[in-house]
């Protein structure tokens, strides 16, 4: 099932939110980005925080697809 970008962002926030959720997001230049429970959205980019700050940080334009497990 293809979502619009605006599904996608608002399908994504929700659990983003939920803690009990681990997020990997599969990005376009075919890496990979495994969020754990400590990330916010701002905006359009997801922030992905580790102890010493900034961890990583994705814009929903370069994840081509985002794999949810249950933690």
């Amino acid at each position: 099932m293809q979502l619009t970008t605006d599904d996608f962002k608002k399908q994504l926030q929700q659990y983003i939110d939920f803690r009990g959720i681990d997020i990997v997001l599969h990005l376009k230049d075919g890496s990979y980005v495994e969020l754990d429970k400590n990330r916010t959205m701002e905006g359009d980019v997801i922030i992905k925080n580790g102890r010493e700050g900034i961890a990583a940080s994705v814009h929903l334009e370069e994840i081509i697809k985002a794999d949810f497990f249950a933690a």
